[in-house]
């Protein structure tokens, strides 16, 4: 078993829609004394990728449809937000008072479709949304880590997203390229011989979710990391596999 390090990279600006993300990241890593090595991997905040990319929206523009401003009512939140969520949703899942959880567009079940306006300059009149594509964001990262380190680099951008029959909030994983994400340990034995049955683990997940320690989910300021001595696995995949298929939900219809 090796040894696992989380190392915060410190002193990072404010991003802004068209700054150089991978570049400020491995600037402030040599800055710190910790420039990217191979195998590292490098953890980064869904919220400085979607400033970047010019995710930010502005209230003013919004204009809430009849389905919003219903909803709006129901969940007793902003009718613009609203419209956002049922723009960047294909469904509710759940409205009620102080709750609107959707199905994102990637797939993801998540309260207001992972939109969010905290740590956002002008978070009163402005929200941010999840990256177009976050698997495609962490490749083009992960490109150009593997040219800084001269080796492969893996790149994770998380989110903090709550669980089904779970209190608080974990970091997980929207976006990953040059790791394994899903590790199928199924068909393996375990300490004892026996064959494991349904033991899939999710690797990109774990990762995000210790980053989140050193990374912090308020006003830490540290919205990227390194996770230095895990595997990456052997075949590559996006976070994109650790949705699980709709037809395969198990809870739709429990009960009826």
């Amino acid at each position: 078993m090796r040894a696992i390090a989380i190392i915060p990279i410190p002193g990072l600006p404010e991003v802004a829609e068209g700054d150089d993300v991978a570049g400020l990241i491995a600037g402030a890593a040599r800055a710190a004394g910790t420039p990217l090595e191979h195998g590292d991997v490098v953890v980064i905040a869904q919220k400085i990728v979607s400033k970047a990319e010019g995710r930010k929206v502005s209230l003013a523009a919004v204009a809430p449809s009849p389905r919003a401003l219903e909803l709006a009512e129901a969940c007793r939140k902003d009718p613009r937000l609203v419209e956002l969520v049922l723009g960047e949703s294909d469904e509710i899942v759940r409205c009620a008072p102080g709750v609107l959880i959707a199905r994102h567009r990637l797939g993801f079940v998540v309260a207001n479709a992972a939109i969010d306006q905290s740590n956002l300059p002008g978070s009163d009149n402005h929200a941010l949304l999840l990256p177009e594509d976050p698997d495609g964001s962490a490749g083009r990262l992960a490109e150009r880590f593997c040219a800084e380190a001269g080796g492969p680099v893996a790149t994770i951008i998380n989110d903090s997203f709550g669980r089904p029959f779970r209190e608080g909030t974990c970091g997980v994983a929207i976006g990953c390229a040059g790791l394994e994400a899903l590790v199928d340990l199924r068909g393996g034995r375990d300490r004892e011989g026996r064959v494991l049955q349904a033991s899939v683990v999710a690797h990109a997940d774990e990762i995000a979710a210790a980053a989140s320690l050193v990374m912090g989910q308020a006003d830490e300021g540290v919205p990227a990391a390194i996770v230095r001595g895990v595997s990456l696995g052997a075949t590559p995949q996006p976070a994109s596999v650790l949705v699980r298929a709709r037809e395969r939900d198990l809870f739709a219809g429990a009960g009826t």
